[in-house]
């Protein structure tokens, strides 16, 4: 959601265009309807994995607090309550919500057979930038698509740490991730490399958004906190995970948001 208002913004404050609120809201069913669709697939196609997983064991599903078939009916719902709404923002949008579905619940396949799954997942997200610039626009642009690739980068990177947790399990059940294939201080330096890309396409799109003091402001604050979260985790302790991937990154994607759409709007 925060890409997802960066995005927005960086389209309302184009010539042609301008602040919309019932288009902001419309954006906001969309990620709200794409990240619910998402979720609840995820748990269903994983149901039987969290259930051998003591880790995830007590999830809803495997917990008996939600039915797979309530789950299913609420993937299809959701997800035909997001191509509906892409339908009243533009063509563009609606032609392509399909292909946005794919990758955001094809995701919870692909731990099946790759252990590129974290870089698929950052795609899904990766989509809430782009996608929201192209409500407002109905075009593709170089500025909306570096905060795009910001995502992929950072999302996979913090997924990886994430995965860290289940590297065992994910052995025991020929299930494919970063840490299980190539071991925790490999897959560290996976996190890193994607997370140095991720803070270069930050400085990439300040650049190239000329925006001013504002964004370098934000721009330091998630480049700081980003890197921040790598000094909590080691090969053999994994205490901290939880909150190196939700503090951390939590608080680094909604304050760099802030300020890169407070720059926008001054810009």
């Amino acid at each position: 959601m925060p890409f997802a208002a960066i995005g927005y913004t960086l389209g309302a404050v184009q010539p042609e265009s301008h602040p919309d609120v019932f288009l902001l809201i419309k954006v906001i069913l969309c990620m709200v309807f794409a990240r619910t669709s998402a979720m609840a697939f995820n748990r269903w196609t994983d149901r039987k994995i969290d259930a051998k997983n003591l880790r995830t064991k007590q999830r809803e599903i495997p917990a008996g607090t939600i039915s797979p078939s309530a789950a299913l009916s609420l993937v299809i719902i959701s997800s035909g309550l997001f191509i509906l709404t892409t339908w009243f923002i533009n063509p563009i949008c609606f032609f392509l919500s399909p292909v946005a579905l794919l990758v955001v619940l094809g995701y919870s396949y692909t731990k099946r057979f790759t252990w590129l799954c974290h870089l698929v997942l950052g795609l899904g997200l990766s989509l809430a930038p782009i996608g929201a610039y192209l409500a407002v626009t109905g075009r593709f642009d170089i500025l909306p698509l570096l905060f795009s690739f910001t995502v992929i980068t950072w999302v996979s990177g913090f997924d990886i740490i994430y995965a860290l947790q289940d590297d065992e399990f994910d052995k025991s059940e020929q299930l494919y991730s970063i840490p299980s294939f190539f071991g925790r201080k490999n897959a560290l330096v996976f996190s890193g490399i994607l997370h140095f890309i991720s803070i270069f396409c930050v400085l990439l799109a300040g650049k190239t958004g000329s925006f001013g003091m504002i964004y370098w402001i934000g721009a330091a604050f998630f480049a700081g906190l980003v890197i921040y979260q790598h000094t909590l985790i080691r090969p053999d302790d994994l205490s901290k995970v939880n909150i190196a991937f939700f503090t951390t990154n939590g608080i680094a994607s909604i304050v760099f948001a802030g300020f890169v759409v407070a720059a926008s709007v001054w810009h």
